[in-house]
């Protein structure tokens, strides 16, 4: 039975205490009545005895404590899940706003989920293409893996989230093939470049969209990618999908959790957010992944924007343990006119060397990947030798390592936001640069590999 409530005792900004409440529990629930009729909605953020603190979703303008009632409706946020959600975009708790129907639910489902049994993990091993030669072919993406990319502010990620949304695929298999996107505390005009780009491409087909905005309530950021994750899991494990989930912007979730857990007047860890940053980041990242015996799998890319650059910061540094490696972009490169400036060095796919190979992409993969790294690092290398001792202090052979440097960057790692390459064209590529050094020099590929690639004409 829901009970109604006029005990409403104070309200300070986005918080309101109620109490005297019975048989309610965290994160419930609730919805305020106004005098006039108006419903605004809240949850439940911490109950103390017989007093709950709520968290407002809207706005507490207007709100008359005597006049006021509170209802609590027993249940968490849940999220109605059908396979009609596919090419639909919705708010960042799960309402349509494009203007369609609403659906018809096939089941509603807490946006928490269940924890998957490690037991019942399958292992990732299988290529995914994103058309991006600095991922397939040197940080390469696996289906269940979770690879974060890790931006700076004004850098182009929302470029390369549209472009891997719309060109991801699973090699060599006919599954079904979704993308789940969840755009965290981003502006209008952000929202409206991924929804026309979407569209344009006709990519919005086989994708769900979540858009939160920036002046949408704290208190829905963090709900956003739990909806995005809930839709996720349906498509994957109940109608068997291969599920891409892209989440930008995660340091605006974060940012989000650390206002909510000043307001509840929570003791702040590193940089003022909370101790349980590591733990809440871990609950989303852990949906990720493949189950034995289920064809379906979710990979997941989260994008977050490093405040000042620093991979030290709390977000980036808690994302890299959670997750399998991740993609680094540059402003150095971006200044360069590279696009997308995927720094490559400091890149790492941890479960690159199980999704490439014979039969995944081809054989020559991981030779040509461990030869293209070490060039491209000692180029860089003689590139700095350069700018301190001058052209003329470098050997003939450091002069080549310095050229291939540039030419990694401007054919291999630039490639546009349009361009779609299958993984053998990126290999050609990787080739055509390696056939520019002395054959002498690229000690980490296999002769009977070089006879067959390095030796053919292009």
């Amino acid at each position: 039975m829901i009970r109604e409530y006029k005990t409403i005792s104070e309200v300070a900004g986005p918080l309101m205490i109620v109490k005297g409440v019975q048989n309610v529990g965290y994160d419930e629930l609730g919805e305020i009545q106004l005098p006039n009729g108006d419903i605004r909605h809240c949850k439940v953020l911490e109950i103390n005895g017989e007093n709950a603190t709520v968290q407002l979703f809207e706005s507490s303008s207007g709100l008359n404590l005597k006049e006021s009632s509170v209802r609590f409706l027993g249940h968490g946020t849940t999220l109605d899940v059908s396979e009609d959600m596919l090419g639909r975009v919705f708010d960042g708790m799960g309402r349509p706003i494009d203007d369609g129907p609403a659906i018809i639910p096939e089941d509603s489902r807490d946006i928490n989920g269940l924890p998957m049994n490690p037991a019942a993990r399958d292992y990732p091993s299988e290529f995914i293409q994103t058309g991006v030669s600095a991922i397939d072919g040197l940080n390469t993406l696996v289906r269940g893996q979770k690879l974060p990319i890790f931006s700076g502010s004004g850098l182009p990620h929302a470029n390369l989230a549209a472009q891997i949304a719309r060109q991801a695929k699973v090699l060599n298999t006919d599954s079904n093939f979704a993308v789940v996107f969840a755009a965290i505390g981003i502006t209008f005009e952000e929202a409206d470049f991924f929804i026309s780009d979407f569209r344009r491409t006709g990519a919005i087909d086989r994708a769900v969209m979540f858009m939160n905005l920036a002046n949408d309530p704290a208190v829905e950021r963090i709900a956003t990618p739990r909806m995005a994750l809930t839709a996720a899991e349906y498509l994957a494990f109940d109608k068997h999908m291969h599920v891409l989930v892209i989440l930008t912007d995660i340091t605006n979730y974060a940012e989000a959790l650390r206002e909510i857990s000043a307001a509840r007047k929570e003791v702040p860890g590193r940089r003022g957010y909370p101790g349980y940053l590591y733990t809440d980041l871990a609950t989303m990242y852990e949906r990720a992944g493949r189950k034995k015996g289920i064809e379906g799998s979710i990979t997941m890319i989260p994008i977050l924007s490093m405040p000042e650059d620093d991979k030290t910061h709390p977000i980036p540094d808690l994302t890299g343990y959670i997750t399998e490696g991740q993609i680094i972009l540059s402003r150095e490169l971006y200044r360069k006119g590279i696009t997308p400036p995927v720094d490559v060095l400091p890149s790492l796919s941890r479960l690159k060397d199980k999704g490439i190979g014979k039969g995944k992409t081809r054989e020559d993969h991981a030779d040509t990947m461990n030869q293209l790294f070490a060039a491209y690092a000692r180029g860089k290398e003689c590139k700095e030798l350069m700018a301190i001792l001058g052209e003329a202090a470098l050997s003939e052979v450091d002069l080549q390592y310095a050229k291939f440097a540039d030419n990694f960057e401007e054919k291999y790692v630039s490639q546009g936001y349009e361009t779609n390459r299958s993984i053998e064209e990126t290999l050609e590529i990787g080739w055509e640069l390696l056939r520019e050094m002395p054959r002498g020099e690229l000690k980490r590929i296999r002769d009977a590999y070089l006879e067959k690639y390095y030796d053919k004409q292009p």
